[in-house]
């Protein structure tokens, strides 16, 4: 019965983008079909198959030995910081030692395989094999993948030159998808909280379910001649399509340095984003209490969300917990309720279904203050009219990012239990 209600969900977001379609004449079916028989597989792969599993497994224990590596930096400057099994004298790690401070490792070691050209290499490879069997536009397929390992304003940036080229249109279909990615050199954080292996299921599956949301939600009409793609570049050179720079590149050391400090930003940032939205949620209870005891910004989000919960297949208890869940992500973002389950997800305190398709709808930067960064992004790169659509659009790119996570997680959800 449950899988019945699971399998209903899916359709149910599907239509819910037809539905809210701006042009459904418009919308590619073949295509449409294509990648979501392509993520039906892939989930069925990485989730029932002893080799798929350990696929996704070795990934995350990949990341887990970046983390462990970061550890060692970490016990050098701040012992009293790290527990003594890596060599601290810490009896327990905080939220930043065991989730932030490895960023430090983990994102110069993408910057390097950016500088060194590989990480373009793959991208661009994987972006045109995308291509090809999906049917979508060249740089739509390509962007999703380069999305998945720089991050939605990384890709946008190093895109600026192809943004620039390109139709209004397509550029708000690059901004919807940009709501659904995450970034590589974030995964080793998201494992230290919640099951690596559905962690690293949902990238692929997120990047599918983008293309589908955006290609109905967003149906854009692509000639021969716009499907091009005009630069990739890393964060440092603009390249060619076929990979060679302008031999313009920054000394190694000064771009190494550039990039630690990157690092060090991003950790200030996420750590004052989850400070402040945890406190600030906290306020909202504290003057939502004042009205009636049992108001609660988690009760509010519960009942808004409750019958997209329930459609993942679960009972209706635990689908006004999950459904709390979702909406704190929504408001706030992945980190605050990844920090709320850590010590309790991988227990019998969730079921192995209940566990996969929260770990996999959280796997994402779909929340309200995205759409702030995205807008903000555009608005360095493009012109004033490309500006006001995307800016008039912040509901469609809620609605896609949410959608794409409904969908990554109800598929995944179908082959767990």
């Amino acid at each position: 019965m449950l899988i019945a209600v699971n399998i209903l969900g899916v359709i149910v977001y599907l239509a819910i983008a037809f539905l809210f379609s701006k042009n459904k004449k418009k919308i590619n079916w073949k295509s449409t079909a294509i990648v979501l028989v392509l993520n039906l597989v892939l989930a069925w792969f990485f989730t029932s198959f002893g080799i798929g599993r350990e696929i996704v497994q070795g990934a995350a224990d990949g990341f887990n030995w970046l983390v462990q590596v970061a550890y060692q930096g970490i016990v050098f400057a701040l012992p009293n910081w790290v527990t003594p099994n890596y060599g601290g004298t810490a009896k327990t790690m905080n939220f930043i030692t065991s989730s932030l401070l490895p960023i430090l490792l983990v994102v110069p070691m993408f910057d390097i395989l950016t500088y060194i050209g590989v990480l373009p290499w793959i991208i661009k490879w994987v972006g045109r094999g995308l291509s090809f069997i999906t049917g979508q536009p060249k740089f739509e397929s390509f962007f999703s993948v380069e999305m998945m390992f720089l991050g939605n304003t990384e890709a946008l940036a190093v895109s600026q030159l192809q943004l620039k080229s390109m139709r209004k249109e397509r550029n708000l279909t690059l901004a919807m998808m940009s709501m659904s990615c995450i970034t590589a050199s974030i995964l080793g954080a998201y494992t230290q909280m919640v099951p690596g292996q559905f962690v690293l299921t949902a990238v692929p599956i997120n990047i599918l379910n983008a293309i589908i949301v955006t290609n109905m939600l967003n149906p854009v009409e692509v000639s021969a001649e716009e499907d091009t793609i005009a630069k990739v570049g890393g964060s440092n050179a603009a390249a060619a399509e076929d990979g060679e720079d302008d031999g313009k590149r920054e000394p190694f050391f000064s771009f190494l340095g550039d990039s630690i400090l990157g690092a060090g930003r991003l950790i200030l940032i996420i750590a004052a984003n989850v400070i402040a939205f945890v406190a600030l949620a906290a306020l909202i209870d504290k003057l939502l209490g004042l009205v009636n005891p049992w108001l609660s910004l988690e009760h509010l989000l519960g009942i808004v969300m409750f019958p997209f919960a329930w459609l993942m297949g679960l009972s209706v208890h635990d689908a006004f917990g999950f459904a709390q869940y979702m909406g704190t992500k929504l408001v706030t973002n992945e980190f605050v309720v990844m920090g709320k389950i850590a010590s309790t997800i991988n227990t019998n305190a969730f079921s192995p279904h209940y566990r996969a398709i929260l770990t996999v709808f959280l796997t994402s930067f779909a929340n309200f203050s995205t759409t702030g960064m995205i807008i903000g992004c555009f608005k360095g790169i493009v012109d004033r009219e490309n500006n006001e659509l995307i800016s008039k659009n912040v509901g469609y790119m809620l609605l896609s990012g949410i959608l794409v996570s409904l969908l990554s997680a109800g598929i995944v959800g179908l082959f767990v239990w």
